[in-house]
C-alpha cells in the first residue's frame, strides 16, 4: 500500500520535473528569440529586394520578361488599359552576398511567376511568365534577364551559364513557397475582376 508521504514525495517531484522541462523550454525559446532578432536587418534587407524585384516586373512590359514566344494579347482600342502583370518572386540570392543594405546591392537572381491579368480571365487561362531571372539593380530602371534556352543551349545549361553556381542550384530545385504563390493568386484574382 503507498503512504501519504510516499505519495506526497512522488507528486512533488513530478512537479519538479515539469518544472525543470518548463525552463529547459523557456530558455530554448529566449535563445530563438535572441536569434532570430539578430537577423531582423537581413530579413528587412531581404524583404526590400523582393518588393522592388516584384514592383519591377509588375511595372516592365511584359516583352522584357517573356518567355518561349508567349505574347500578350494585344489591346482591341487605344481606350482600354493594358492589362495588370501580377507576378510573384523568390529571391534565390544577391551580389555581393555581403551586402547590409539595400543600397549595397548589384545583382539578384531569383525566379518569377507572373500572369496577364485580363478581365475576367481565370488563372488558369491567364498568359503567365515563369521562370529564373536576373535583375541588375544597379540601372535605373533595374534591368531584367531571363534565362532562355538558346538554338544551340539548351536550358539547364543556359541557367549555369548565367547563374553562380550556388543560385543554379537553387533554381533548378525551387519556385515559389506556398505563401508567396497564395499571395500571387489573391492579387491576381482581384486585378482580374474576380
Amino acid at each position: 500500500m503507498i503512504s501519504r508521504e510516499s505519495f506526497a514525495g512522488w507528486y512533488r517531484n513530478r512537479f519538479v520535473g515539469v518544472a525543470v522541462i518548463l525552463l529547459a523550454v523557456s530558455a530554448g525559446t529566449v535563445v530563438l528569440v535572441n536569434t532570430a532578432g539578430s537577423e531582423a536587418r537581413p530579413a528587412d534587407l531581404h524583404g526590400q529586394i523582393v518588393t522592388r524585384m516584384r514592383t519591377t516586373l509588375e511595372q516592365a512590359d511584359p516583352e522584357q520578361h517573356n518567355h518561349g514566344g508567349h505574347g500578350v494579347q494585344q489591346v482591341a482600342t487605344g481606350d482600354e488599359a493594358r492589362p495588370a502583370v501580377i507576378c510573384g518572386v523568390h529571391v534565390y540570392g544577391y551580389e555581393p552576398a555581403e551586402a547590409t543594405t539595400y543600397a549595397d546591392v548589384h545583382t539578384v537572381y531569383g525566379f518569377h511567376l507572373c500572369g496577364v491579368a485580363e478581365q475576367k480571365r481565370t488563372w488558369d487561362w491567364a498568359v503567365k511568365l515563369a521562370g529564373p531571372v536576373i535583375m541588375d539593380l544597379s540601372t535605373e530602371p533595374p534591368g531584367i534577364q531571363v534565362v532562355e534556352a538558346t538554338e544551340d543551349v539548351i536550358f539547364i545549361d543556359r541557367l549555369r551559364q548565367m547563374f553562380p553556381e550556388k543560385y543554379a542550384e537553387l533554381a533548378q530545385r525551387e519556385a515559389l513557397g506556398e505563401s508567396e504563390m497564395a499571395d500571387l493568386r489573391r492579387r491576381y484574382d482581384a486585378a482580374a475582376g474576380f
